[in-house]
């Protein structure tokens, strides 16, 4: 592997990484997921203890993370919402601080707060992994996101097009994403109803803007589905599930709509019959399995580099 460039002790958002650092971790998780299959464990968390701290529901994430977090020989140490002292008032600080005290060498974090991982990341001399806060960010699904992307189309992605499609307004995946992608020179388009596709992204270098579902889809490279967040809103952007379905689900005539060679992506959960059609979801254009396989390489490669910088072997 060429020299490593990596500035950071924190995975915390997207915006703070440089071209450079993109393609770093990309040839780390490169290296991780040639691993798979032969059942190798690396020693770079060997000795070290990862906190993971979820008080947001989550399965893939978490999981992948987990077993990241093995495939780098740590231990774990889990705290959710229900079994933590924040149900007695105690403040994230806190939680945090006492966990740092007991030895924890790393904490990943999903959080319904934004900005909470960046917060952290400034109380604690160890690295702070971002597993989603709020509706701000979700670094690591963006980078597998790419990962995928590469790995299909070739690690030059200058010039390809992808489709965000549905909830764009509430999406941490789609903030994360635009600024992964466009930093690539990927075209982006973000596509649904009027009341979840702000127009102002249109503003952002890169990105365009599409209610046309049509045209949304016939120009696309790869077109990455979003599920409605329901936790999020706090009122209703659209009549009802069946007429966003009905105007924006994806389901065999409207993949057809699509380039031949274009692909499908899905962050999960998906919610089968609602923004995509099994059929769909579980063909050949689908690549959503992958992307979970590639969510722990990259996974990998966030904790490796995180830790090599903050004891200073970058």
């Amino acid at each position: 592997m060429s020299r490593q460039i990596w500035h950071h002790k924190d995975l915390v958002d997207i915006e703070s990484l440089s071209r450079e650092e993109l393609e770093t971790l990309f040839a780390q998780a490169e290296v991780f997921k040639a691993s798979f299959g032969t059942r190798r464990k690396f020693d770079t968390l060997k000795n070290h203890t990862v906190g993971t701290f979820f008080f947001e529901p989550s399965t893939r994430t978490r999981s992948a993370f987990e077993v990241a977090a093995r495939n780098l020989s740590a231990d774990l140490l889990t705290l959710n919402e229900s079994t933590s002292s924040r149900t007695k008032g105690e403040t994230l600080r806190d939680t945090a601080m006492n966990i740092r005290a007991m030895g924890v060498d790393m904490v990943i974090m999903r959080h319904s707060a934004a900005g909470a991982a960046s917060y952290l990341a400034k109380v604690l001399d160890i690295p702070v992994i971002n597993a989603g806060d709020g509706a701000h960010a979700h670094p690591t699904q963006a980078l597998l996101d790419s990962f995928t992307l590469r790995e299909h189309f070739g690690r030059d992605l200058r010039g390809k097009k992808v489709t965000i499609l549905g909830d764009i307004l509430l999406s941490r995946v789609a903030r994360s994403n635009i600024y992964c992608l466009t930093k690539q020179g990927v075209e982006v388009t973000l596509a649904g109803p009027t009341t979840l596709v702000p127009r102002e992204f249109g503003n952002i270098p890169g990105v365009r803007v599409l209610y046309d579902l049509k045209a949304a889809l016939a120009d696309a490279d790869a077109v990455m589905l979003l599920r409605i967040q329901h936790e999020r809103q706090t009122t209703t952007h659209f009549p009802s599930l069946n007429e966003y379905t009905s105007l924006f689900g994806i389901n065999e005539e409207r993949a057809a709509l699509m380039k031949p060679e274009a692909i499908i992506m899905h962050p999960g959960p998906i919610n089968r019959g609602v923004e995509l059609e099994s059929e769909i979801a579980d063909g050949p254009r689908s690549v959503i399995l992958k992307q979970v396989t590639n969510g722990v390489a990259v996974r990998m490669a966030g904790m490796h580099l995180c830790t090599l910088f903050r004891e200073g072997q970058l």
